[in-house]
C-alpha cells in the first residue's frame, strides 16, 4: 500500500500504514514525529534532537515540531500511548 498524500503545508511528514503502523513520521524514514516531540522536550532545542537523529536536518526537525503544534492532541495521544506500552513491558 502507499503513503497517504503529503499535506502542502506538512510535505515531509507523512503517513504510511506500513511504517510505524501509520502514525506521522519524517518522510524517508522511519522517525516518528512522537519521538522528535519527546527529544524536543527532554533537550529543549533543535540543535539536540538533531544529535539524536543525525540523519534529519533541522528543517524536518522544525517541519516535524510545526506539525506537531497542528496535531498536538492526536501526537500527544501516541505518546502516552507508547509510554504505556513500554511501562506494560518491564
Amino acid at each position: 500500500m502507499a503513503a497517504l498524500p503529503r499535506s502542502a503545508r506538512f510535505g515531509r511528514i507523512v503517513r504510511n500504514p506500513r511504517v510505524c503502523g501509520g502514525e506521522p513520521t519524517v518522510a524517508g524514514t522511519r522517525v516518528p514525529v512522537r519521538c522528535i516531540v519527546v527529544e524536543y522536550q527532554l533537550y529543549g532545542n533543535v540543535e539536540e534532537v538533531q544529535r539524536a537523529y543525525p540523519h534529519l536536518d533541522i528543517t524536518a526537525i522544525h517541519e516535524a515540531l510545526a506539525f506537531y503544534e497542528a496535531h498536538r492532541e492526536e501526537i500527544d495521544r501516541l505518546i502516552q500511548e507508547n509510554e504505556e506500552f513500554a511501562n506494560s513491558a518491564d
